[in-house]
């Protein structure tokens, strides 16, 4: 007999022996069923959640790969949850309401939607969770993907989307792509963001021009930071006052900007600078400062050498060396520069196997320009600065003893001085 047992017939006959018409006992038994069919898809929920929590979870965190793990973070089975209460309905619905059709159909429909956004869910948390794993892989590093991953999300709402408007409006989804072709140039306008900053990404990660941790600057943004993450929309930079700027991705391709990675990674940092000398100042060596330049550690050397190769070439060509333009000789400027080839090529802090030059600049109503042009061993901003600045410490006071001037701007005090003196 419980094989013939028909709980819907049952309920219906039930109604009708107490009394209750037809429609309203077919009504009764259809809110009743309804209720069972609720209750039902709760509890499905309830031990689908228990599953998970209490067999799932356990499996995976007693396991020894992450990626698993990753997988739960993202939430990937607790979206898979979802999907059993609308089985429950969805199988059920007919033997709830199937004495409305159009009720029938109603429901059967918004079952099928919410089936449709909880798989997207699903496969969104999935995205997510293999973007994850991928970050971790040593590649990420130079190769980010997160513009790639947000297109794929686009294509898969847009998608959804699609299928959505095809059920609720019964169309073909083919005729829905038909329409929005006819629309491409408004499409086009209104995702021209989305087409710059997907073009943006893939050049940006094909020629390796910028990636998360690289230190960029872009003057004309205030850009002056290292990239903290890249989407497809933005990159997101933090500069080093600790302020967060976001400047559209597409914008580092059609500007120029400067990627100090480089620099990071040859183990150097330039130091690129110059002190003005008064050309006023310069003059040859006499005897009187050649000895005193010889008392000079790490010019000894190099005065004698100097000294001897200036009289051989002298005595050799009969030059009459009385006269001072005459022959070749020694100046203070000379011996200044290879003092201070000397002295940076025995700093501990500059790196001798990279490019190392003490050079002139062009002269001008500003004096001679003097440049250092070396590396610092020392990348880290402040060790760097302080170490240009010791050694232009360095230089400035070490400059009178070559009987050289820095050129300047008059102050107030020279011109003080200058009436001091006139007056006395």
């Amino acid at each position: 007999m419980l094989e013939n047992f028909d709980p819907s017939r049952f309920l219906y006959e039930l109604f009708l022996s107490i009394g209750m018409s037809k429609a309203m006992a077919v009504l009764s038994r259809t809110v009743i069923i309804v209720l069972i069919v609720v209750i039902l898809s709760w509890l499905a929920n309830r031990l689908a959640r228990f599953i998970i929590n209490r067999v799932v979870v356990v499996v995976v965190r007693k396991t020894k790969f992450d990626w698993d793990d990753i997988f739960l973070e993202s939430k990937v089975f607790r979206n898979l949850s979802h999907i059993a209460p609308a089985m429950v309905i969805w199988s059920m619905a007919g033997w709830a309401i199937g004495d409305y059709p159009k009720w029938l159909d109603f429901v059967r429909e918004l079952t099928y939607l919410y089936m449709i956004v909880a798989l997207t869910l699903v496969v969104n948390s999935f995205i997510n969770a293999w973007h994850e794993i991928y970050k971790r892989l040593p590649i990420s590093a130079h190769r980010p993907i997160t513009g790639y991953i947000q297109v794929l999300k686009i294509v898969v709402i847009s998608v959804v989307a699609l299928i959505i408007v095809a059920v609720v409006f019964d169309k073909e989804i083919l005729k829905i792509l038909t329409g929005l072709g006819a629309m491409a140039a408004v499409l086009i306008l209104v995702f021209q963001d989305t087409i710059l900053g997907l073009v943006a990404s893939i050049q940006l990660s094909a020629n390796e021009m910028v990636k998360p941790g690289d230190w960029i600057s872009m003057p004309s943004r205030g850009v002056d930071g290292t990239v903290m993450d890249i989407t497809l929309y933005t990159v997101k930079v933090r500069n080093f006052d600790q302020t967060i700027l976001t400047i559209p991705t597409n914008s580092l391709l059609k500007e120029s900007f400067q990627n100090w990675t480089g620099m990071e990674e040859s183990g150097g940092r330039r130091i690129k600078r110059a002190i003005n000398i008064d050309m006023q100042s310069v003059r040859f060596l006499d005897d009187t400062m050649k000895e005193k330049f010889r008392k000079i550690e790490i010019l000894r050397d190099y005065i004698n050498l100097k000294d001897d190769e200036i009289a051989t070439y002298n005595k050799e060509h009969g030059i009459n060396d009385s006269v001072l333009v005459n022959g070749r000789r020694m100046t203070n400027l000379g011996t200044f520069r290879a003092y201070l080839g000397e002295y940076l090529g025995r700093h501990p802090k500059i790196k001798q196997e990279m490019t190392f030059l003490i050079r002139h600049l062009n002269p001008g109503e500003t004096g001679l320009p003097i440049e250092i042009y070396v590396f610092s061993a020392d990348q880290e901003w402040a060790k760097y600065e302080s170490l240009q600045a010791d050694i232009f410490d360095h230089i400035l006071a070490v400059l009178p003893e070559f009987e050289l001037r820095v050129f300047q701007n008059p102050s107030g005090s020279d011109f003080r001085k200058l009436t001091s003196v006139t007056d006395s």
